[in-house]
């Protein structure tokens, strides 16, 4: 049985006292509450380390979204992984649409990225998604196809243990559009048998294979209840601490 993993993805919001607020609300929402789900929260670099602070003790786990695939040197503005990990965190969001669309990183990039993250120890989300114009040409898989094989290339199933794969309909992002629960499934039972196909059916059957794309309080039950969703990449809902944990509730 695969555990549901949920996990907030701030982007660039909040600074250090909205994170304090935010992750304080969050924890009184959690409060007598029991989760059968994993959760985890990715702030801007900058609170990650304030965040880690509020989340000791507590069930949250922190995660970073991004980190670059040097180790260390000179490349102004970028984040090792090894500062990740020295701050706390264990997860990291890596191939989300708007690091290809806006910072142009191509599947080689995220390959790389990824073999940084799991060398150190740090779980990758390894998120994949077609556009709005690739889903009317009716190229969905081809494109889910070529990110997950590019993406994963040269790896074997054993250093992929801690991998999550994060499908993030590109046109529903941040739009108030989302996949229909079908919709989401058909892609997400296409991943799984892709995912079979190269490394092994045992494999496949084990790995986390979230949902991201205007999942709200509201859809989060349908789309959790899909076979293949094994959790949610929640963007603007992660925002208000009753939305992110009613998304929580729903796994």
């Amino acid at each position: 049985m695969r555990k549901k993993v949920i996990a907030g993805n701030w982007k660039m919001n909040n600074g250090i006292s909205e994170t304090v607020g935010l992750i304080s609300e969050i924890k009184k929402e959690m409060s007598g509450k029991n989760f059968n789900c994993e959760m985890i929260i990715c702030p801007p670099f900058v609170n990650l380390e304030t965040a880690g602070a509020l989340l000791k003790d507590t069930v949250l786990k922190l995660g970073a979204q991004n980190v670059y695939f040097e180790e260390s040197g000179a490349f102004t503005g970028e984040i090792s992984a090894a500062m990740l990990k020295g701050v706390g965190c264990e997860y990291v969001i890596l191939g989300h649409s708007e690091r290809r669309t806006i910072f142009g990183e191509s599947d080689q990039v995220v390959n790389k990225k990824l073999k940084t993250a799991l060398k150190n120890g740090l779980k990758p989300i390894f998120c994949v998604g077609e556009t709005l114009e690739e889903r009317e040409k009716g190229i969905t898989f081809k494109i889910i196809e070529a990110q997950i094989r590019n993406g994963l290339n040269s790896f074997t199933e054993s250093e992929l243990e801690n991998l999550i794969i994060a499908y993030e309909p590109v046109w529903a992002i941040g739009t108030g559009r989302n996949a229909t629960p079908q919709q989401a499934q058909d892609v997400h039972l296409f991943i799984r048998e892709l995912i079979g196909k190269m490394f092994s059916a045992g494999y496949a059957a084990r790995l986390i294979i979230q949902y991201g794309g205007s999942v709200k309080a509201d859809n989060a039950i349908e789309l959790l209840s899909q076979a293949d969703i094994d959790g949610a990449l929640v963007g603007g809902a992660c925002l208000k601490a009753d939305s992110f944990i009613k998304i929580a509730e729903a796994s």
